[in-house]
């Protein structure tokens, strides 16, 4: 049992689907739902883009450690964090103080075939930047993950129904 939080973190690679998946099961299982990128963007009143424009990436990161920090007082939120959330062991530490870490595993070339927009994505960089942060991430990916999820060749309602039943037999949904 978690002290005063019960989330669902999904972490993942940029593009897995984990906004598209955490806004989907809040639906189904009327449950709110946020996105750390998104949190961050209001916060600080700027995109993801601009922050790192203007502050790096160590000031975005300070400022989706505080967003973290902050969902401490709210109760049963779904939460999609940034691809990026991981890099900190403070954030992942936070993670698992407030709930349970949900990883939707896939390969790069899923993920780049899924974003829509990645010229929004300031961490990304070019190919060979893009498979080095993959390889690099997704071990942590791995060692804060409290449940992972297979998503390759799967499609986007495979994912979310395999994961919603997932959820909901383990008493978290």
């Amino acid at each position: 049992m978690h002290e005063g939080c019960d989330h669902i973190f999904f972490v993942g690679f940029l593009g897995a689907g984990k906004s598209t998946l955490a806004r989907n099961l809040g639906k189904l299982f009327c449950r709110p739902y946020v996105d750390t990128d998104q949190l961050v963007e209001r916060a600080l009143g700027m995109s993801v883009r601009d922050v790192f424009a203007s502050r790096g990436e160590e000031g975005f990161r300070d400022e989706e450690t505080k967003v973290l920090e902050g969902l401490a007082s709210r109760k049963s939120l779904l939460v999609s964090c940034g691809g990026g959330v991981v890099e900190r062991p403070e954030n992942c530490e936070l993670m698992h103080r407030m709930g349970v870490v949900v990883y939707l595993d896939g390969d790069l070339s899923d993920s780049l075939r899924q974003m829509r927009c990645p010229e929004r994505r300031p961490d990304l960089g070019d190919a060979s930047h893009a498979r080095a942060l993959f390889r690099h991430r997704r071990p942590l990916y791995q060692q804060t993950a409290d449940i992972t999820i297979d998503i390759r060749n799967r499609t986007f309602e495979q994912v979310a129904s395999e994961s919603g039943q997932l959820l909901w037999e383990r008493g978290l949904l």
